[in-house]
């Protein structure tokens, strides 16, 4: 059998970053390597790069009055192929037992192709495949991923600038009125990496008989769509949580400030793919007892490249 023929097949590429990830128009240089343990005829060895996206998930209970039904799509963003080795004409690639190592160089195309994610109803993959072929034989693949990030332009002002939302409430019991609870949160920037701790300033002012808790947690939002967007799929997922100092009843004007990292292993944003949107939200809130909660709301963008603070005196 081949498997028995061919061994140790690998695939090695060098890094272009410290990331080892790789973007539009990146060029990819790197060798693959095998043993073979007898005289091997080989017709040809190409290699194939693919970036796709594939979405699925299923809606209903699938009792006997209401029909489970299932949705999915697909994208293809590019396929390119090349050729390693080929026999010429009449002349057979005869390879000799022992290791055998091969370079290769390719290019990933120029575009906007969105970033390497996997979800619970999805992914987005870019993959390296290596096919061996051999006469009148099946031919055997070899494949590897890669990590594409998409790249932002962070000199965007939006990016750099402070973020804020206020948001108040009176709390009633019966026919009585407390004073009113308010909440200003804010943080120095828009967009953020993974790994990085996000500085949130709260502003508070509780005027009630009772304690408000802030908390601030991170979330992340899935999309996942059909073509022509008519169905989708929404999937919430709490990354990061972080509870604040209790504000006593009957106090004003408190400032407190709460980090919140944000886990490295993070996917991104993902904005540009039409069937596959992966969202950010930084979610501040008071908790009162018997009440609910005080909320404030904004948007964040990941990135895989650092952002500067546009304002340092935000705070």
């Amino acid at each position: 059998m081949f498997k028995q023929t061919l061994k140790n097949f690998s695939i090695h590429f060098n890094a272009l970053n410290e990331k080892n990830t790789v973007s539009s128009g990146d060029v990819i240089t790197g060798h693959i390597s095998f043993d073979l343990t007898k005289q091997t005829k080989i017709t040809s060895i190409t290699m194939e790069l693919k970036g796709k996206a594939h979405v699925h998930w299923s809606a209903g209970s699938g009792g006997k009055r209401k029909r489970r039904r299932h949705f999915s799509a697909k994208l293809e963003f590019f396929k390119l192929k090349s050729v390693i080795l080929q026999e010429h004409g009449a002349v057979e690639v005869k390879l000799q037992p022992g290791t055998h190592m091969y370079p290769f160089t390719c290019q990933l195309p120029q575009g906007d192709f969105p970033s390497t994610f996997r979800g619970p109803n999805g992914q987005i993959t870019y993959s390296l495949t290596v096919s061996v072929d051999r006469p009148w034989h099946m031919s055997k693949d070899f494949e590897t991923q890669l990590n594409f990030v998409s790249r932002i332009n962070t000199n965007q002002p939006d990016l750099q600038a402070p973020l804020s939302g206020s948001n108040n409430m009176t709390l009633c019991c019966l026919w009585c009125a407390s004073g009113p609870i308010t909440l200003t949160a804010r943080t120095e920037k828009k967009a953020f990496v993974p790994g990085e701790t996000i500085k949130i300033i709260c502003d508070i002012s509780n005027a009630s008989s009772r304690t408000a808790t802030p908390k601030v947690n991170l979330l992340q939002k899935q999309f996942y769509y059909t073509h022509n967007r008519v169905h989708k799929r929404m999937v919430p997922i709490k990354l990061a949580s972080v509870t604040g100092q209790p504000v006593s009843a009957h106090t004003s004007d408190v400032q407190t400030q709460i980090k919140l990292t944000i886990p490295p292993t993070a996917s991104v944003s993902i904005s540009n793919c039409s069937i596959l949107n992966v969202e950010y939200l930084i979610e501040a809130s008071l908790s009162v007892p018997a009440s609910p909660d005080l909320t404030v709301l904004f948007p964040i963008i990941l990135c895989d490249t650092p952002v500067n603070t546009y304002s340092p005196h935000y705070m």
